[in-house]
């Protein structure tokens, strides 16, 4: 049996199918998260050794790290939508770019929110102009910049492309916050950060960090599709499906 996936590229055939799986995205995420600070906070070492001991603090990574990723992996995500929605001129497409936004910029501020609080023990500054710390900062500013570019345009056709195109240009971010980081001559290279490298975690920190963020993913799924309900809704209102939907069945008449 052949499924014709260009169907759901329908904003009408898509809205009742992210209705049923907010619901189940939400649920899996909650579980998700509820056990990764369980095994975070009591299943891991009580400090990271090395020269440079850290106690307590350090179990904010739990939620930096996943934040961070996301808020790249995110902004690629969108990127893509934008990309397919300039190539194919797909309506669903924006609407997803659209959708995604809010939850790459809310997962960005926290990776800076609680890479200051990191900071702050670690460094003895809640904020230096380091190169993640900056790119981080920029890559907040670009998901502002797409919002706010949408918005500021009337025509919804005019402010995807407008957006979409800005999403795409942002996407020079990603290699550079990467390599701030992963630089490959870490003498020549000013950073505060330490380089990142999951072989080199303790298996229970390395634990709780990857379930978070599939935590983190799944949430990801959930508001995103949950804003995209209301997204369709909007653009859609003067459909005929719409119109249907929120008025409800038609009473049958009664007999005289």
């Amino acid at each position: 049996m052949t499924i014709n996936w260009f169907k759901y590229a329908s904003p009408a055939a898509f809205y009742p199918i992210a209705g049923r799986l907010v619901p189940v995205f939400s649920i899996a995420a909650l579980g998700l998260v509820l056990f990764s600070l369980y095994w975070g906070f009591f299943e891991t070492p009580e400090r990271l050794g090395g020269s440079n001991p850290q106690k307590e603090y350090y179990r904010i990574i739990f939620v930096h790290v996943p934040s961070a990723w996301m808020s790249m992996w995110l902004y690629l995500v969108l990127a893509a939508w934008s990309g397919i929605g300039l190539v194919f001129n797909t309506r669903l497409s924006f609407m997803m770019a659209n959708a995604i936004a809010p939850t790459g910029a809310i997962f960005t501020f926290i990776a800076l929110w609680t890479g200051a609080f990191w900071g702050r023990p670690s460094w003895g500054t809640y904020w230096d102009w380091d190169p993640r710390l900056t790119s981080e900062l920029i890559l907040f500013f670009m998901y502002i910049g797409f919002m706010a570019l949408h918005s500021a345009i009337d025509d919804s056709r005019r402010a995807d492309r407008a957006a979409a195109l800005l999403a795409i240009v942002g996407l020079v971010m990603l290699p550079v916050i990467y390599w701030s980081i992963n630089c490959p001559d870490p003498n020549n290279c000013a950073a505060l950060h330490q380089r990142s490298s999951l072989t080199q975690i303790e298996s229970n920190i390395l634990t709780a960090m990857l379930t978070m963020t599939l935590g983190f993913w799944l949430y990801s799924f959930a508001t995103a599709f949950a804003r995209l309900q209301g997204i369709i809704l909007t653009r859609e209102l003067e459909s005929a499906w719409v119109r249907d939907m929120v008025s409800g069945p038609t009473p049958a008449a009664s007999g005289g």
